[in-house]
């Protein structure tokens, strides 16, 4: 409360009264928050977004749309913000559908958007544009770091809608040229969450382990069909492009048609004009391979006789070039018989030679004495050498036993025989084993055997309330007509047997007697 000053009591005396209605804050404000939304209910406002830094914790997303010479707060509710197409950035031109309301809490109007899209394809453009200069001065769009795709791939992954018209086409095309396994990541190929879910499926494809229990593809396919450039926006998301940079998968990118173009496209490693373009790059032909691969058999083949036939040729010429026995042993043979003749002659002429030679000597006992004296002396030096050779044989021998001796121990034969041993037991282990194996797989077979032989049996009959009959001398009777009256039966039961005689037996054919109905509706009686 605001005490008057005792000095302004004049002032005071001096007031004009007025009949001017009094309103609280709350009332002048609700009063403008109904003016202001009943006037401006729906409206379209064109702007710059300005301040934006994405949804809040609660969902909602605020900020604010200007131009040259004002300022408008916007808000977007959580669940108009997920119904938004693209997603709202800062510095980008809309047109923002929706209501002017006031907060009574600050005394400030805002719009709340219901609808917001760009303000044409000029300012999405220059946005797009901004960030492939930015991406290509990266080196992202470069040549060089683009791989090539694997030419048979083993697996596919495809990250698309699970409901459109492209997984079908993408699968039909596969199936037709090269059946293989295919797995489909679905994401929303539409609006503002478009760019997460898709980087997050190459990366989720990146994840995996190559014999993992979701095997790793071996090439990725990003595809969605055709569109406007406000429906194929998600694809120009900047994580998104890097994310397809640094897949360590080849990525081939099939978004719209073949005039559409994303920021994907130029980082990928393969762009297709369409999805069904991007299923015949990512596998070949098979009926093409086979006819590859028959051409190449029939070319081995005529190779390989063609090898076969000039290896023959070369053979056949060198075995007419190759002497034959009678030229390899005509010059040996020639050369003997030159020999055989000379040596007559050569025999001859030596005996001659040594007749003359023992001629010439002359034989004395002096010359002999001499030739016995050196005869001696060499025995003697003969039987000296021969004793120490004998010594040096019986050294060596002795050494050569001590060392067999030492090598044949007790050791080894114990260290074999243990080796045996542990080997013996084994085979015995291995002998129980196996019969007892064979034991149960019998046993269990003569239990089987017995379960069936007691469903057939008849005495699972007679326990479900059926009984057999036989005559007097143990036949089974099978037919009313096999049964004459007076005669005497053995009817077998579950639990027993009774004795009984037959009282209106063989009176009629089994045939009239299935025909005819019993009196009072029962089965008559045997006793």
């Amino acid at each position: 409360m605001i005490l008057p000053n005792p000095d302004m009591n004049d002032s005071f005396d001096n007031a004009v009264p007025t009949n001017a209605t009094e309103y609280t804050v709350t009332e002048i404000s609700g009063a403008l928050k109904r003016t202001v939304e009943d006037i401006f209910g729906n409206v379209r406002v064109r702007g710059e977004i300005s301040g934006y830094r994405g949804p809040h914790s609660s969902g909602h997303a605020y900020f604010a749309l200007k131009d040259d010479r004002a300022r408008l707060e916007a808000v977007i509710w959580r669940g108009t913000m997920s119904k938004i197409r693209f997603r709202p950035e800062e510095g980008m031109e809309v047109i923002a559908t929706g209501k002017l309301t006031t907060y009574p809490g600050s005394s400030k109007y805002q719009i709340v958007i219901d609808n917001l899209e760009p303000a044409g394809a000029g300012a999405l453009m220059a946005l797009l544009e901004e960030r492939k200069r930015r991406l290509q001065a990266e080196g992202l769009f470069d040549s060089e770091r683009k791989r090539a795709l694997p030419f048979m791939p083993r697996v596919i992954g495809v990250v698309t809608s699970p409901t459109g018209a492209v997984i079908r086409d993408i699968l039909h095309r596969i199936a037709d040229r090269y059946p293989l396994h295919v797995i489909v990541w679905p994401v929303r190929v539409q609006g503002e969450t478009t760019g997460q879910e898709v980087t997050a499926a190459i990366e989720g494809f990146n994840s995996l382990e190559p014999h993992g229990p979701v095997p790793r593809p071996d090439v990725l396919i990003v595809a969605r069909g055709g569109g406007s450039l406000e429906d194929l926006w998600g694809f120009n998301d900047e994580a998104l492009a890097r994310a397809v940079a640094a897949s360590g998968i080849p990525v081939i990118s099939a978004v719209g048609h073949e005039t559409d173009w994303t920021l994907i496209d130029y980082v990928a490693d393969v762009r297709a004009p369409t999805p069904t373009g991007a299923a015949e790059m990512a596998v070949p032909v098979k009926a093409d391979l086979e006819a590859v691969l028959a051409s190449l058999g029939a070319r081995l083949s005529s190779g390989l006789l063609r090898l076969v036939d000039r290896k023959r040729t070369a053979l056949r010429a060198t075995a007419r070039v190759l002497p034959t026995s009678d030229q390899l042993f005509a010059s040996p043979r020639r050369h003997l018989d030159e020999v055989a003749s000379r040596l007559g002659r050569a025999l001859d002429v030596n005996a001659q030679s040594k007749r003359m030679r023992l001629e010439s000597v002359r034989i004395s006992p002096l010359t002999l004495l001499r030739r016995v004296g050196d005869t001696k002396r060499s025995l003697r030096t003969w039987e000296a050498r021969l004793d120490s050779a004998l010594r040096t044989i019986v050294r060596s021998h002795q050494t050569h036993l001590r060392k067999a001796g030492a090598r044949n121990t007790i050791e080894p034969v114990a260290r074999r025989t243990l080796v045996c041993r542990e080997r013996l037991l084994v085979l015995i282990r291995r002998k129980d084993q196996a019969f007892k194996s064979r034991f149960d797989l019998l046993s269990a077979k003569l239990d089987q055997c017995d379960r069936l032989l007691g469903n057939l049996s008849h005495k699972a009959v007679l326990a479900r309330g059926f009984a057999l009959v036989r005559d007097s001398d143990g036949r089974i009777i099978k037919s009313v007509g096999d049964v004459s009256n007076g005669q005497s039966l053995a009817i077998q039961l579950s639990d027993g047997q009774l004795d009984a005689f037959a009282a209106n037996g063989g009176e009629k054919s089994p045939r009239q007697r299935s025909k005819a109905k019993p009196e009072g509706g029962g089965q008559g009686s045997l006793f």
